[in-house]
């Protein structure tokens, strides 16, 4: 490739490369859940702009490619949500969902307000590669609630 991957804030300028890879990313979970209807795949460009507003998002780009991003928001209670960690099919497997996984526990673990006390994610119970993933990075499941016949989604934890 030659280039080098660099990690940032995203911004309303990114919403559109962000939901144009967020649908290419979600098109595996879709077929592994046999649901084309997962809220990723039916998100709006209003919906995700209003969302990146609320929180704070991250961007991998390759050049002026985005190639990756993952999306987090913290609430009162010091809880910091994150979600959306979405990797390019063809990039996948070369560490860059570990490092943008990372770099957005960094920015809440760094944020005085309100101070990060948990992280918390959510997989579904089928999506081996990602499980492994928040595992080997020391998440732990703490529940799990059936939202379809086909899709149960396991709540991951672990202490900022």
């Amino acid at each position: 490739m030659g280039m080098s991957v660099t990690i940032s804030a995203a911004g309303a300028q990114d919403a559109e490369q962000i939901l144009k890879l967020q649908y290419l990313c979600y098109q595996s979970e879709a077929e592994l859940y046999g649901d084309y209807s997962i809220e990723p795949l039916v998100q709006t460009l209003a919906d995700l702009t209003e969302e990146l507003g609320r929180g704070h998002a991250l961007v991998a780009r390759l050049g002026d490619e985005v190639v990756a991003s993952v999306r987090g928001e913290a609430d009162e209670t010091g809880t910091v949500t994150i979600a959306h960690l979405i990797v390019h099919p063809r990039l996948r497997r070369h560490g860059l969902g570990g490092r943008l996984l990372d770099a957005i526990e960094a920015h809440f673990a760094g944020d005085p307000a309100p101070a990060a006390k948990r992280f918390q994610l959510r997989a579904g119970h089928r999506s081996e590669g990602n499980l492994r993933l928040y595992r080997k990075k020391g998440y732990a499941a703490v529940g799990t609630r059936e939202v379809g016949p086909r899709l149960t989604l396991v709540t991951l934890e672990k202490a900022a």
